[in-house]
């Protein structure tokens, strides 16, 4: 079977997320930035406070992530998705911010994938299990906020072709509904 994979920049458009559709294999080229729980909590309190945000999100993906330490020759250690459900209490002000996308595992909300379709974003799924390949990805990678957080710090790192799946579009789709919805057993 041929897969049809979509090649997308960073920073997104609202053209290049509207193209988009659940279950769209992706690859990802440009910067993005990094950000696990204790960081997003951070984000959104700045928010909260009227402060701004210490990175643009604007028109942003943030990978739920934390990288590993690069080893010799590397831009990154292993870096792979974190899930995302965790990051749900602070989606919906980054959204409102202007943040496009969101790499991680797992579902989402149902208030999350409104806000998702509401604010014209994507949600993207990465395998779990493959940090050490989605390292190679990685061309560079550098603290970009909150240093104190060690690995969970915001990372802004520059990807290349960086494999995800479309999870949740700005049309409301949901990939996970539709898998086991299409995968549920047929019984009266």
């Amino acid at each position: 079977m041929k897969i049809d994979r979509k090649s997308i920049q960073t920073p997104l458009t609202d053209a290049s997320v509207r193209m988009l559709r659940t279950g769209n294999h992706v690859l990802i080229s440009g910067v993005l930035y990094t950000a696990r729980d204790a960081a997003h909590r951070r984000m959104t309190d700045s928010l909260l406070r009227g402060e701004g945000l210490p990175v643009p999100l604007r028109g942003q993906i943030l990978f739920y992530a934390g990288p590993a330490p690069a080893p010799p020759g590397r831009a990154s250690g292993a870096i792979g998705p974190t899930t995302a459900g965790r990051m749900d209490a602070f989606t919906i002000p980054l959204l409102a911010e202007g943040l496009k996308g969101m790499i991680g595992k797992g579902p989402r909300s149902e208030a999350v994938r409104g806000a998702i379709r509401d604010h014209g974003a994507v949600y993207f799924a990465a395998v779990g299990g493959i940090a050490a390949l989605l390292a190679r990805c990685v061309l560079t990678s550098r603290i970009a906020a909150y240093p104190d957080l060690g690995p969970e710090a915001v990372h802004r790192i520059e990807v290349v072709d960086l494999p995800v799946i479309v999870a949740n579009d700005c049309y409301g789709a949901d990939l996970y509904e539709e898998g086991v919805a299409a995968n549920r057993p047929a019984f009266p």
